[in-house]
């Protein structure tokens, strides 16, 4: 089959391409050529999809058995794949986002784990998922649910999703300096008390599900969530990252989410909104029509993660980041008043 992937070479996108190859599909990666090299076998083709000539890009190198969008962002974004795709290829994958479902349990009863009919409603304020909702939205209105429709699309949502060359992810600070920290036994923060459910998929299990849309009519207009069946606790999750490192006695601080948002309001503004819910999610559709069957455990992934860092440069130096301390030094003082104020008694 001939495909055409919009992007290529991002942490989902760069398996899927090379599953593609590897099984002998004719592969064409657009996209604006600042990332990595796409893997050996695939075609090149450089553009920036929000260019006026994009249109005419694609047409000249169509038709497509299936589009693979990795990069559709905002309803703008949906709607062109609609007007340039249509006539051009039979189905269309779209990369959607598991924020697209209700986590919190503010006005309702929620049902865990979240399936496909979960109810869509991200927080207020969470752009990135509000967006992605606009983009089903343009799919669905512009498609439907037909698998006789023109342009038949097929819509995935992972959940976290992470390989080698990918650091673990924390809800505060980028880069691998939080791996820098536990390796000299500083102190970690986790939002809250580290007990909220999280999930973590590896990329080339994702991959898996992405090969097996392709061409697939019973996945036609239809929706998947993606993600590991391993439920953990975010403290688990880290325990797990530091006991790669060597340190199987890691000092966490526990600070809630309102806290950290009015500490550092730059580094916390997806908590409210994201990490401090439960994130976890039932993936029997996409077992059933996709053969989604991850095998990659965060334990194995965690390790070949750090392993990859390691190999290519180290961590970045926690010492440049006086900010985090600051946020602890900070915390701490506040409990050591409280603890003052209330006549210095253990209130266990």
């Amino acid at each position: 089959m001939k495909v055409i992937i919009i992007g290529g070479t991002g942490t989902i996108s760069e398996p899927v391409v090379r599953r593609l190859v590897a099984s002998g599909h004719e592969v064409l990666i657009f996209n604006r050529g600042k990332r990595a090299e796409p893997p050996e076998g695939a075609r090149f083709i450089t553009g920036d999809r929000r260019d006026p000539r994009f249109a005419q890009t694609m047409r000249a190198h169509a038709p497509y058995d299936c589009v693979v969008d990795m990069i559709c962002f905002t309803p703008d974004d949906a709607r062109t794949d609609v007007e340039v795709f249509t006539g051009l290829a039979p189905q269309l994958v779209f990369t959607s986002t598991v924020d697209v479902y209700r986590k919190d349990c503010l006005t309702k009863y929620l049902d865990l784990p979240a399936m496909e009919t979960t109810e869509f409603a991200p927080r207020a304020g969470f752009a990135y998922a509000l967006n992605k909702v606009a983009c089903e939205q343009v799919f669905r209105e512009a498609t439907g649910a037909s698998r006789q429709a023109e342009l038949a699309v097929t819509t995935i949502r992972p959940a976290l999703t992470y390989r080698e060359g990918s650091v673990p992810f924390h809800p505060l600070w980028g880069g691998s300096s939080q791996l820098d920290r536990i390796v000299k036994g500083k102190p970690i923060i986790l939002h809250g008390d580290g007990t909220s459910l999280w999930t973590a998929l590896h990329a080339e299990d994702a991959a898996v599900a992405y090969e097996n849309a392709i061409g697939n009519e019973a996945a036609y207009g239809k929706g998947y969530t993606i993600s590991s069946d391993d439920w953990m606790s975010w403290e688990y999750y880290w325990r797990v990252v530091a006991h790669v490192l060597g340190n199987d006695d890691p000092r966490f601080v526990h600070i809630p989410t309102d806290v950290l948002v009015r500490l550092a309001p730059e580094l916390a503004n997806w908590l409210p909104v994201h990490f401090q819910f439960h994130a976890i999610f039932d993936t029997s559709a996409a077992r059933r029509d996709l053969g989604f069957d991850p095998q990659i455990r965060w334990e194995e992934g965690a390790a070949r993660c750090v392993r990859w860092i390691r190999e290519h440069g180290g961590f970045d130096s926690s010492d440049d980041h006086p900010e985090y301390d600051r946020i602890v030094e900070a915390w701490e003082g506040c409990i050591a008043r409280m603890h003052e104020a209330m006549g210095g008694t253990d209130a266990s």
